[in-house]
């Protein structure tokens, strides 16, 4: 196994089970304790994870938000899978907005090569990619914020009140069947909002590990969402919402 996807691997299940020790993650890794203990300094280091006595815990808590670093190693492949479908919702001839985040990401680099598809998006990460790729794009403009890499702000705001997007490709921290979609900043809340008024189909994709979670600012409500993309089976209640709101939930594996 390569260093690199050993250590992604390592940071999924540090979140997912709310901290490991060094001989777990030896054990699931199949390596020596000495590796894992390398791999979980050069994670500390980075600030994926936190160490622990004797191996790690995630490096988030309560009210505090996650890096795009930490975010862009976390469950992967479900977001690899989720933009490999999503992308089927863009057709020539569109304008498509990329909302920042790790998972509209992998739907970014998903994007066929098509040169009639305008893509207008708030991260700088994602217009290098896309621009890679031969799409056309634009950039919001705003001043970055470094957790997110995202593009926030009054000029960012001025320019999505002047334009008008086919399709949305939308991120957020957690989604639930009351409170709807949530992001722990304020500036984010708002260009989200100024996002989806602006779009005609909004394409949720958004992994399984934000179902039931809770953040500071509800953006959107679940009828806000045309396509809701995902990795797994929805839980009743939120499916339910929904169902009742008439979007459209894809679930792919």
């Amino acid at each position: 196994m390569l260093p690199e996807v050993r250590q992604r691997k390592i940071v999924e299940l540090v979140s997912e089970q709310d901290g490991c020790s060094v001989e777990t993650l030896a054990e699931e890794m199949d390596c020596s304790k000495a590796t894992i203990r390398r791999d979980l300094n050069k994670l500390a280091d980075r600030q994926l994870i936190e160490r622990s006595h004797g191996g790690a815990v995630p490096a988030t808590s309560v009210g505090k938000e996650q890096t795009y670093p930490q975010k862009e190693v976390q469950n992967l492949d479900a977001k690899v899978a989720i933009a490999k479908r999503a992308v089927e919702e863009v057709h020539d001839n569109q304008v498509v907005f990329f909302d920042a985040g790790s998972t509209t990401m992998q739907v970014a680099k998903q994007l066929p090569a098509n040169d009639t598809v305008l893509a207008v998006t708030n991260s700088p990460l994602q217009a290098m990619e896309l621009d890679d790729d031969g799409t056309e794009v634009k950039l919001t403009g705003g001043s970055l914020r470094s957790p997110t890499r995202a593009l926030v702000g009054p000029s960012s705001e001025r320019f999505m009140e002047r334009m008008s997007f086919d399709v949305l490709f939308l991120g957020t921290n957690a989604i639930d069947a009351e409170d709807g979609l949530m992001t722990p900043n304020e500036d984010e809340a708002r260009l989200k909002e100024l996002m989806i008024e602006k779009s005609h189909r909004v394409v949720l994709v958004a992994d399984s590990s934000k179902f039931g979670e809770q953040s500071f600012i509800s953006f959107a409500d679940v009828s806000d969402v045309d396509v809701f993309v995902t990795d797994a089976a929805v839980p009743t209640v939120l499916a339910e919402q929904l169902e009742a709101d008439d979007v459209t939930v894809v679930e792919v594996q």
